[in-house]
């Protein structure tokens, strides 16, 4: 019924009409209008709201006791209801409060003023040292660069680990994964870089980490002159799910910007894990049904979405090389934001346990890491001597067993006799302190004076128990 239709039928019946009337202007309001609504349901993370009319990503304001507001942002809707996520704890909330839209999307400051500062998910400071000095804003969902625009990786990044300067070889603009299940060191191993890189600007994302570690990290990690040259976003494990998104957005959008100001930028993100779980908690609140693993498939699609922004960029502008920590729930390597992160990453460094248990740090797996840009940044010879390196360990490996029970028999494989020759060389290389930094130069150099090492047999054959041997075989 139209409003003239209204008026004409109203006559003069009073003026319950008008207040009809009055109600059908409200419904027809212009787009973009404010239209308030009303909170109906609250239900674990979620809030249902009916009567706004505003678009998904977009923020809403919900009065609570005490005159307070609570922010909350549009996650879905269905039919009239809008499904809000709240970012901060909803205590004081009642029914029926009123929910006011404010029509503006997430953005965060960006600018010069970022650096040496320690942000939260919503680009609010959290040192204690005042308010930001940015003038541009920037939204969260950054933009899609055109794949052929993209400038090829052609150049070393020296992150000052040997065994990845030498063995992985990082480019400028590549995506990298630290693998690993809990407790193993992706945390250290992603701390030692940060202090080692030589890259412009260093963007620190710790997403849904405990919070003692953001303190130790900006103190014990970065330091003063790290820090200078760094933004760090924490979002801990005890925030929102909606903030530990948005602190992955945020950092990722800080990266995008100091890209494009043509600076090469080193991009820490730990952890992608913590990420996908925010999202599954996200997705299943608002009816999403599990998929793989109790994941929703909107897990899977935010993944790439995240780390495809990362990366080179058209010509003109600099790098965003990133390293992300994937967690290994139960040390399982098929889990499956392992599985999808290590196929849409450009490289994957996984981290042993039993290596770790061992004693050896970094516990870098030798056989399972790959990268995938090395190829095209490395030299011939360093790509000859890596190539030759991981044949002498996987060949040592195969035959660990053999000999651990003392069936190896030296000069009967002449193959295997320069493996065990050269294996106290190989796990001195392959371990490095936690504060020792190896130069990328430095790092190709061990690793060529370790293969020119020749051989040295000198284990004896006389005490080699026959029974073992014929056991073994």
């Amino acid at each position: 019924m139209t409003e003239h239709a209204i008026i004409q039928r109203s006559g003069r019946r009073g003026d319950r009409w008008a207040d009809k009337i009055a109600r059908f202007r409200t419904n027809v309001r212009e787009p973009g209008a404010v239209i308030e609504g009303k909170l109906t349901k609250a239900t674990g993370l979620t809030l249902e709201a009916v009567g706004c009319r505003t678009a998904v990503g977009t923020r809403c304001l919900i009065e609570s006791s005490g005159h307070k507001q609570v922010e909350a942002e549009v996650v879905g809707f269905s039919g009239d209801r809008l499904f809000l996520m709240p970012t901060a704890p909803v205590s004081g909330i009642m029914p029926h409060a009123r929910v006011i839209p404010t029509q503006h999307a997430c953005q965060v400051a960006v600018g010069d003023g970022l650096l040496g500062r320690v942000i939260d998910g919503a680009g609010n400071p959290l040192d204690g040292r005042g308010p930001l000095h940015c003038d541009t804003r920037v939204g969260l969902e950054g933009k899609q660069i055109n794949p052929l625009s993209r400038q090829p990786i052609h150049e070393p990044l020296d992150v000052g680990v040997r065994s990845i300067n030498a063995l992985f070889t990082a480019g400028r603009g590549q995506r990298l994964g630290l693998f690993s299940g809990s407790g193993i060191g992706k945390s250290s191993l992603l701390a030692m870089m940060t202090r080692n890189t030589d890259a412009d600007v260093i963007v620190v994302g710790l997403i849904g980490e405990r919070g003692r570690e953001v303190k130790e990290f900006v103190e014990d990690n970065l330091g003063e002159e790290g820090l200078a040259r760094a933004v760090v976003v924490a979002a801990p494990a005890d925030t929102s799910p909606l903030m530990r998104i948005h602190g992955a957005w945020t950092a990722t959008s800080i990266a995008e910007y100091f890209r494009d100001q043509g600076r090469n930028v080193l991009l820490l993100m730990d952890s992608l894990t913590r990420f996908a779980h925010a999202q599954r908690e996200i997705g299943l609140s608002i009816g999403e049904p599990p998929a793989t693993k109790g994941y929703p498939p909107s897990v899977f699609a935010r993944l790439p979405q995240l780390v495809e922004r990362a990366g080179t960029s058209t010509a003109g502008s600099g790098s965003i090389t990133a390293f992300y920590t994937v967690l290994a729930e139960g040390d399982d390597e098929n889990d499956p934001i392992v599985d999808a992160a290590r196929a849409i990453l450009d490289g994957h460094i996984m981290l042993s346990r039993e290596i770790a248990e061992g004693g050896r740090y970094p516990p870098i797996d030798v056989e399972s890491s790959v990268s995938r840009s090395m190829v095209r940044i490395a030299s011939e010879q360093q790509l000859l001597n890596a190539g030759k390196f991981r044949e002498i360990y996987s060949y040592y490996m195969r035959h660990r067993d053999l000999i651990t029970v003392g069936a190896y028999r030296s000069g009967a494989d002449p193959k295997l006799d320069r493996a065990v020759s050269l294996w106290p060389k190989i796990e001195a290389f392959l371990s490095q302190s936690q504060y020792e930094t190896i130069s990328l130069g430095n790092s190709a150099l061990e690793l060529q004076q370790l293969l020119e090492c020749e051989p040295v047999i000198n284990l004896p054959t006389d005490h080699i128990n026959q029974e073992n041997i014929e056991n073994t075989t």
